[in-house]
Order: structure tokens, then sequence, then C-alpha cells
């Protein structure tokens, strides 16, 4: 099956490498922060198509449509078809396909794909996470010898003073952050040791899900920022991090 989904959004990838003229194909949703291309669309329903051919009787939970059917029951698939579509506009390449296949509400396969640098993350629960074919693992470094990286939750700024505060408290322990923009690749950094530790005041389950796995089966710790256990099917605070630092969240003011 994980193989399945990963060549299904591999696939997907070449819609995402063939683009051209991008900013011709783009519309604003809710505000100028929040875009939506033709290529979203078009690889969104391209997956929808696939995977659904692959589990009949699941329910498809896509960023760019409506949710049909229950998630909480069965099989569900959580679709981001271009994460950091913002990054993809502006011609940044730092942007992913993200496919989580959950049952029942528990995430069993995480797919993540940056088709810019030919990057494949993949999980399964209980078999471990992978990039490229070949296991990965969390960092073993105190975030005082790392990185964090963070995300602005731009699509409510109310949460802007409580970011900014957050990362004032995370650089004074650490040696440097980073933003990039796309929380489904950010996630994968930290599950292959390119990050310490990620946090965002609010991420969608399609930000999140697959990359929440992939953290976890890479030796990871993942959960809100009030500590409880990821929902998966809401929009939620996010904080995953290397084991070294699971306790640094309880040291900080959130």
């Amino acid at each position: 099956m994980l193989q399945a989904i990963a060549d299904i959004v591999r696939e997907a990838g070449e819609i995402v490498r063939s683009a051209g003229n991008i900013a011709a194909k783009t519309h604003e949703k809710t505000s100028a922060a929040d875009l939506v291309t033709e290529y979203d669309v078009a690889v969104e329903a391209f997956l929808k198509e696939r995977l659904l051919a692959l589990v009949p009787d699941a329910v498809f939970f896509g960023e760019e449509e409506a949710l049909q059917g229950d998630p909480a029951k069965g099989w569900t698939f959580i679709v981001d078809p271009i994460d950091g579509t913002t990054n993809f506009v502006r011609g940044y390449h730092q942007s992913g396909i993200s496919v989580a296949l959950a049952k029942d509400g528990a995430v069993e396969y995480g797919v993540v794909y940056d088709p810019a640098k030919e990057e494949m993350f993949t999980a399964q629960r209980g078999k471990g996470a992978f990039l490229n074919g070949q296991p990965i693992h969390v960092s073993d470094k105190p975030l005082s010898q790392g990185i964090f990286i963070m995300g602005t939750a731009i699509y409510n700024r109310e949460y802007l003073q409580p970011t900014m505060c957050l990362t004032t408290q995370l650089f004074a322990r650490s040696c440097d952050f980073r933003r990039f923009g796309s929380a489904a690749l950010d996630l994968c950094y930290v599950a292959c040791g390119r990050g310490e530790l990620f946090f965002e005041y609010s991420l969608s389950p399609w930000d999140y899900a697959a990359g929440s796995l992939i953290v976890t089966e890479a030796g990871g710790v993942a959960s809100t920022l009030e500590g409880a256990p990821l929902p998966i099917l809401s929009r939620c605070s996010v904080w995953m991090c290397n084991k070294v630092n699971r306790e640094v969240l309880r040291e900080l003011k959130v």
C-alpha cells in the first residue's frame, strides 16, 4: 500500500514539475495570503481519482474540496495537493505534496513528496520512516546545539504575538531558526534530522497528518502545543521534536 501511494504521489509531482505561467493561473481564496492555483486543483483531482481507485471505500479529505463522508470511520485519505502554495507561486521551489491514509482517525501511512528536489518521505505505522527508500531518524542534538523550524499561522493572524513570543524563547535556547513556508516538508526535516523541533499555532489536518506519522516513525515526538495528542482530523497547534527535546515544551510560556 505504501509503495502504491508513493507511486501515485510521484506521478502527481509531474503536474507540479511541468507547471508554467503559474502567476496567471493563481487566485485568492480568502485573502492575498491564501492562494490557490490551477495546479493545486489539478493535482488534487488527480490524487482523488487515483487514490480512491486504490481504496474505493475510503473518504477523501482534501484541502481544495468539501469533505464528504465521515473521516473518523474507516479509511480516509487526508491530502494537501501543494503545501506551500505561495512558495510555488513565487518560484521558491519549496513545496510538497502530502498524503496520509488514516484508519478510524489514526494515520497508518504517510507520504510527503518534494517534486523540485525529488525527495520522497514515507512511513507506515510500526515500520519506520524513509527518505527515497533509505531509513531516517530524528537527530540526537539538544536545542542548545540545534535549530528549530517554525510556521506563522498566516490564516490566523491572532496568533502573531504568541508565535513571536515562543520564537523569542526558543531562539534564546538554540543556535538558530528557519521558516520555510511548507509545514509538511518542515515536519519531514525534523524527521530526518535537519532541524530539532517544529511548532506552529494553527495547522489544518492536511498540513500535518502525513508528516506526524513520518516524525514519530523516525523516533520523534508529536503533540499539540498544549501537550495533547494531535487530533488528526481538525485544525490544531502542532509541536514536533526529537526525544532529546521532549521536555522543552514544559519549560516554555506558550
